[in-house]
């Protein structure tokens, strides 16, 4: 009995940190590139988005999972997008109605979440596959490492923009914000430098992991050459 509960655990435990960072949207897939790029300017926005992206893909996951012994080959595209948009729009109509300024703010991203690939990839991938509790776990996860990605660029941004986070003043007052963070081409070049550290560190942690005692043997010396009379 205790080997089918530690393989449901494993899996269980799969499908909640492999988006975190094995499979992280952004750092690793780089997949739902349009948020990353368009509303990392502060952090609260890449917050918020980050939260509504969560709410969408837990509760559609779950909702495929539930029909998924019901879809058709022809129709599950157009199940995927309908259940996506009814639970986008829903998200839309609470930022409207509880967080008017930040909806504002985030503007046409928010209805654009119905195309984030992210969604429809984990619809197709794992909830059309899975239980309603993997598929649940699976959102979790995939929707924890966008958001955790999207602080992270927009921390940076914001820090080296304005100086703050959050509204809390960081750098001393000495520094000269670098604006050009705030625009597009901080968003390429943030993010490009990023993922050139991580892909460092990834080598690093690799190299740093491989079998110690497998090391190349040194060259055997050059036999001498006889001398020709």
């Amino acid at each position: 009995m205790s080997a089918p509960n530690g393989s449901t655990s494993g899996l269980y435990s799969k499908a909640l940190f492999t988006g975190l960072w094995r499979e992280n949207p952004t750092f690793r897939l780089m997949i739902g590139m349009c948020p990353p790029l368009a509303v990392t300017t502060a952090v609260k926005p890449a917050l918020t988005m980050g939260l509504s992206v969560i709410f969408v893909l837990v509760c559609s996951n779950l909702v495929v999972s539930l029909m998924r012994n019901l879809l058709k080959p022809h129709l599950r595209i157009i199940m995927f997008t309908v259940t996506i948009a009814t639970f986008v729009t829903i998200c839309d109509l609470f930022l409207k109605a509880y967080q008017p300024q930040m909806s504002e703010i985030l503007g046409a991203y928010v209805p654009l979440i119905i195309v984030n690939c992210i969604i429809i990839f984990r619809a197709e991938a794992c909830a059309s596959k899975s239980g309603p509790l993997v598929s649940i776990l699976d959102g979790v996860g995939m929707g924890t490492g966008f958001t955790l990605a999207l602080c992270a660029l927009s921390a940076v941004r914001e820090l080296l923009a304005t100086g703050h986070v959050f509204d809390i003043q960081v750098m001393p007052k000495a520094f000269v914000p670098w604006l050009a963070l705030q625009m597009p081409v901080g968003a390429f070049v943030t993010l490009g430098l990023m993922l050139g550290l991580i892909n460092v560190l990834t080598r690093k942690r690799e190299v740093a992991t491989e079998d110690p005692e497998a090391t190349v043997a040194p060259s055997a010396p050059a036999a001498p050459v006889p001398a020709t009379t």
